[in-house]
């Protein structure tokens, strides 16, 4: 006979809440899937993309002799494999990508799907570490608004861009170390270590997130030794010698450092860079005027949170409630500490806060793309402070309490969604601008059916991308020099000289507006005068809008004589003079 039908009994529920548990973290993963992987190779692919692991994946997987950053590599067999992409950043994109292009082939969006996952498993990792401090509704409401922002969904799909690989291992050490915390295993100690190791190898700024979390932890110990203890109370008991817990605990912190240690053994470019910046960095920042610099990172968590910074897909859009939400959030979680006498749903904001103080030193600039490091925290402040009002005694007040943080968490999250969507929708139509322009596209296509002699790139934003995405059939060569922004430095006529002796060689710009390197179109278009040859526009690529910009220059071969039918210029008559004996 059936069973008797009626209402679900407790056990029923004890046995669906694990399936529910895992149900709302995967339709949160697919949300974000969703929109992350809608219309994928726009915007158009970015030069850091290219650079930082696209085109030394392709280069690998082709065969083709790899273009090392530095020229710093060690030979594996028959590969000769890079150390870095920049003096700051690992080749560990570089080694990821390539069974992404090995299934997908030489293109963008297979490119961009190993970001793309990055930010799927920083996504559920979130949802672990609120879980772990919060609770499941803590845990969901997190993954929930991490899902649906803007800023991190589209760093996500350009993750390589903003090494997003660093939010990843942020959030696992998060994970592994609240382990190594709570239960004293040295596994958990091992492995946040190794995190540890790969997040500096990933990108040096990553230091900010290691810095941040032992201020954390070293601030909690005082606290805990400070505190009178318990009699009776005794932590669990360490199963491992802790000489030898430490030295291994090193060594997994210090294994994925060996190729940054060969680089510098190399080419000291880490050291040099480091110690280069102390006092300003690359692009003028005065890392002595600490004060200013704060205010700057500050006064970027409001673009951060309303997602009005990407300018670049085509317009600015806002979830306008988002700062005001964020400020609701901490001050919610305050209020519970002191009722409750727990802080730990409080432990992302004293992360962040610990972060930003770090972030006004920087060797490069106070890019805003600098707090992917950090994006997954602000959704995990939200949710545990859903989590904290749970954990509540009973009564109207704890429900209130649940309620309203559980409804500013959807207020944001739906303001977000709206956000992403709106961008979606311009990009669609713009292809993305400057940098980030689907132009790009079109100029590797004109430059792999027009290009019959070298290609010369005389600014930045160029090379990589186009040697990519014709899978090396054309290959750039940039002479504008990184040395000085502003006007080429003094051996730029040496670089240039090889490639005027050839009158195939196409020289490519970008349009003054979108120009990095300042000066150098104006410097070949003189030395080219100096040997008699006009620098000649032969060609322009548009963005979507129709605004131009890359324009395509040749130097010219003189005029001879005069073609028929029209005038000579006085060079042609100049020359003919030349020719016929004059002085």
């Amino acid at each position: 006979m059936p069973p008797p039908s009626g209402p679900p009994t407790t056990s029923t529920f004890r046995h669906r809440l694990p399936a529910i548990g895992y149900l709302l973290p995967a339709i949160c993963y697919l949300l974000f899937l969703a929109l992350g992987a809608h219309q994928l190779s726009l915007p158009g692919l970015h030069y850091d993309e290219a650079k930082e692991a696209g085109l030394n994946a392709m280069q690998l997987l082709t065969g083709q002799p790899v273009t090392a950053f530095r020229d710093a590599t060690v030979a594996l067999g028959p590969w000769r494999l890079p150390l870095m992409v920049q003096d700051y950043i690992g080749a560990l994109n570089v080694y990821l990508a390539v069974p992404f292009l090995a299934l997908g082939g030489v293109n963008v969006v297979a490119l961009r799907w190993l970001p793309l996952l990055t930010g799927g498993l920083t996504l559920l990792l979130v949802w672990r570490v609120a879980h772990m401090l919060g609770g499941p509704l803590a845990a969901t409401l997190a993954a929930l608004l991490l899902a649906v922002n803007p800023t991190f969904v589209f760093w996500s799909r350009q993750g390589i861009f903003v090494t997003n690989l660093t939010g990843l291992f942020f959030m696992a050490s998060l994970l592994t170390g609240l382990r190594a915390w709570r239960r004293r295993r040295p596994a958990d100690l091992y492995l946040t270590a190794l995190f540890w190791g790969l997040g500096i190898y990933a990108k040096l700024l990553f230091l900010w997130a290691i810095g941040a979390m032992v201020a954390v932890a070293g601030g909690v110990w005082l606290w805990k030794f400070l505190r009178p203890r318990i009699p009776g109370r005794a932590g669990p008991e360490r199963n491992s010698p802790a000489l030898l817990v430490s030295l291994r605990t090193i060594l997994c912190f210090l294994l994925p450092l060996i190729p940054l240690f060969i680089f510098n053994l190399q080419t000291s470019g880490t050291l040099d860079s480091v110690l280069g910046n102390l006092g300003q960095s690359y692009y003028g920042v005065d890392n002595r005027a600490y004060l200013p610099n704060l205010t700057v990172r500050l006064g970027q968590l409001r673009p951060l949170l309303r997602g009005d910074h990407f300018w670049y897909l085509g317009g600015s859009f806002a979830n306008p409630w988002a700062p005001y939400l964020a400020a609701g959030t901490i001050l919610l979680g305050v209020g519970l500490g002191f009722q409750s006498r727990r802080w730990a749903h409080l432990l992302p904001v004293a992360l962040l806060a610990l972060i930003i103080a770090q972030s006004a030193f920087t060797v490069s600039d106070l890019f805003i793309t600098h707090y992917a490091l950090a994006v997954p925290l602000i959704p995990l402040t939200a949710g545990l402070a859903a989590g904290a009002a749970c954990r509540l005694g009973a009564g109207r007040a704890r429900r209130g309490l649940v309620v309203v943080s559980v409804l500013m968490a959807l207020l944001w999250a739906g303001g977000d969604l709206w956000t992403t969507v709106r961008y979606h929708r311009a990009l669609a139509r713009t292809g993305g601008h400057s940098a980030h322009s689907s132009a790009i596209y079109d100029l590797a296509v004109y430059l792999r059916e027009n290009a019959a002699g070298p290609v010369v790139a005389l600014d930045w934003g160029i090379d990589a991308p186009v040697r990519f995405l014709t899978a090396g059939r054309v290959a750039p060569v940039e002479i504008f020099g990184y040395e000085q922004l502003h006007e080429p430095d003094a051996d730029f006529g040496a670089r240039v000289q090889p490639f005027l002796e050839n009158p195939a060689t196409l020289y490519v710009a970008h349009t003054p507006e979108d120009t990095v390197f300042r000066g150098r179109v104006e410097t070949l278009g003189m030395l080219a005068a100096e040997r008699g040859m006009p620098l000649q526009e032969v060609g322009r690529v548009a963005e979507r809008s129709l605004r131009p910009l890359f324009l395509i220059y040749k130097v010219m071969e003189p005029v001879l004589s005069p073609i028929p039918g029209e005038p000579c210029d006085e060079y042609c008559q100049w020359k003919h003079h030349q020719n016929a004996g004059g002085p």
